[in-house]
């Protein structure tokens, strides 16, 4: 079982960059660095959205056509931490950021149903 916590989020002016983190705290069962993690959305009224996600290794990644050559997703499994790096913000990126965790850590997948884990989210607003 693991606990996941995002921290990060922020008021940004359109143009500018946020890094987020999802901290992971392991509950019982595999370490954190066997899990893959995912990074999704969800916008005032809207559906929860997937933007990103990150193999157990770091290795591997996948984007959102939205956010793809803005957004960088990174892990340093030494801390139990993945990151979400954001740049070029846009107003439309506005939302609750939430990081999730899945087995294998070789999946990657864009599907919320995949995910067994979620972390509380954390807010991001980008004003124009």
């Amino acid at each position: 079982q693991v606990h996941l916590e995002e921290s990060g989020g922020g008021l940004v002016q359109a143009g500018g960059s946020l890094r987020l983190s999802c901290a992971a705290s392991i509950v019982s069962g595999r370490p954190f660095n066997s899990y893959a993690v995912g990074w999704f959305r969800q916008a005032p009224g809207k559906e929860r959205e997937f933007v990103a996600a990150i193999t157990f290794s770091g290795e591997r990644t996948l984007y959102a056509d939205s956010v793809k050559g803005r957004f960088a997703s990174s892990r340093d499994n030494a801390k139990n931490i993945v990151y979400l790096q954001m740049i070029s913000l846009k107003p439309e990126d506005t939302a609750d950021y939430y990081c999730a965790a899945v087995l294998p850590g070789n999946l990657l997948t864009f599907m919320i149903g995949d995910y067994n884990y979620w972390g509380q989210g954390t807010q991001v607003t980008v004003s124009s």
